[in-house]
């Protein structure tokens, strides 16, 4: 039985207002985004979630607790679901930033990471999301980065298709994953 995994953006922040890539910089959300959350409780509420799993960043932690306010759906903060680490360029306009997005395909962003290992880091958080959580519903509360990540790992999708593709925000994605098996745990089943 396949792990269902709905995938929801955190909400609209300030720096989406000033035209900023905050990266691993915190965040806020801006009171547009704090309804927009809101909004996000309510269609995802009586949605068969069982665990509910954001990026450590403030704006995605923020999203979740405004969104799952008095609910008993246990919340888990993981820093693997971050946005790619722009480095040096964390909190630059995104017009500027994402210009050249190509080249930090394979190329680290000065003193940060590239979008290839940013996706790798995504990879093992459902490599362990399997190890509990196999089989349920889950939600997840990330970036752009961890979407990638889903599209590539669960859906096959080449990386260098989704580093110039419009990013095109909507109400949540799903994705069904298989089970994944840990290769180092794989080396160790003696069935193989």
């Amino acid at each position: 039985m396949p792990t269902e995994i709905v995938f929801e953006t955190h909400s609209w922040s300030e720096d989406n207002d000033r035209g900023l890539a905050t990266g691993w910089l915190p965040g806020r959300l801006s009171s547009r985004g704090r309804a927009l959350a809101a909004e996000l409780g309510q269609r995802r509420r009586s949605d068969g979630i069982e665990a509910v799993f954001a990026s450590d960043l403030r704006r995605a932690v923020e999203t979740a607790d405004i969104a799952l306010s008095g609910t008993a759906i246990p919340l888990l903060h993981d820093w693997r679901l971050r946005e790619c680490d722009y480095g040096e360029l964390n909190g630059r306009p995104a017009a500027e930033l994402h210009e050249r997005r190509s080249w930090y395909l394979d190329h680290p962003y000065p003193g940060g990471e590239s979008w290839r290992q940013a996706v790798h880091r995504v990879g093992r958080f459902l490599d362990d999301l399997s190890l509990r959580w196999a089989g349920r519903r889950v939600l997840v509360i990330g970036h752009v980065a961890t979407r990638w990540g889903f599209d590539h790992w669960i859906d096959g999708v080449r990386l260098e298709d989704l580093v110039d593709a419009d990013f095109a925000w909507r109400e949540g994605w799903e994705y069904q994953m298989e089970e994944r098996q840990d290769p180092a745990l794989s080396a160790l089943d003696p069935r193989r």
